[in-house]
């Protein structure tokens, strides 16, 4: 049996995984799209070096934030976890909140089509350019089934999209139906706290995180030359901003909780339709 921790950001699934973990006599696989890289642990809030002392934790710190990072690579470590663990007689628990990492691992993943850097430069000028909304509505007119779960605001993944339809000259959602589900039986759990609870969890989340030192971690990475998907995680542009001058701290601050709830919101919609997904609490 394999099983998933899933839910919004700050809902305390870090907390509860170490209990669930010691019940099951688990080790716990990351499920987070930013803790596979190192250097940015206040950003991305990852279990704390005590914790993974206690549990032992995978895929996490595991590459630079230079280098970019596939749903595909993903799927493939992921798998070869649950066998490694099997193996040792334990129980694998998937931790997380990206919702297509927890999707390939469970219900498989179309085979990932050839890059292509330079389509995906020119479609990040088009970007600059006209706008995100255009290369959303190109995606739209080519692949309404796709251009549906994906975001607007989600540029990588509507010119990833854009791309595997330049590459394999097939639709994204056509290639999807070529998947290959866990051969093991699974269990979804879902931990989601009221509205007003996780919102105070968020603000309290954003404060901790300055007050660990997330602006000198900012300035360090800023220094670096990050991969798309790096420079893309929550927390990133805000206190860069912050730290150019931009606005305030107070306003990184509540730039930051502000576009933090956005992003519960939205991992919420993703889970929501999921009927295999048992909640532990009420979520809206």
């Amino acid at each position: 049996m394999v099983y998933f921790l899933i839910g919004p950001t700050a809902s305390g699934k870090t907390k509860l995984s170490i209990k669930l973990a010691k019940k099951l006599n688990a080790e716990i696989i990351s499920c987070d799209s930013m803790c596979v890289y190192k250097g940015m642990d206040i950003l991305t809030s990852k279990p704390s070096l005590a914790d993974r002392k206690k549990i032992k934790h995978h895929l996490i710190d595991i590459i630079p934030p230079a280098r970019e990072f596939s749903v595909a690579e993903y799927c493939s470590m992921a798998l070869q976890k649950i066998e490694e663990i099997l193996k040792r007689k334990k129980t694998p628990l998937f931790v997380g909140g990206s919702g297509l990492y927890v999707k390939a691992v469970i219900d498989g993943l179309f085979p990932s089509a050839e890059k292509d850097l330079k389509f995906r430069k020119r479609q990040e000028l088009l970007a600059k350019k006209y706008s995100k909304a255009y290369l959303y509505k190109k995606l739209k007119k080519i692949d309404p089934d796709r251009a549906g779960k994906i975001h607007p605001n989600d540029l990588r993944r509507v010119i990833r999209a854009l791309e595997i339809y330049h590459t394999e000259k097939k639709k994204p959602s056509e290639l999807n139906k070529n998947t290959e589900p866990l051969k093991y039986d699974f269990k979804i759990f879902g931990l989601a706290a009221e509205r007003s609870e996780l919102y105070k969890n968020i603000d309290d989340r954003v404060e901790e995180m300055f007050k660990k030192g997330i602006a000198r971690e900012i300035k360090k990475l800023s220094k670096k030359t990050l991969s798309m998907t790096a420079g893309k995680a929550l927390g990133y542009s805000e206190v860069l901003g912050y730290l150019k001058g931009k606005y305030s701290l107070e306003e990184a601050k509540e730039l930051l909780k502000k576009n933090t709830r956005h992003f519960a919101k939205r991992q919420l919609t993703w889970f929501r339709p999921d009927r295999r997904i048992l909640w532990k609490k009420r979520y809206w």
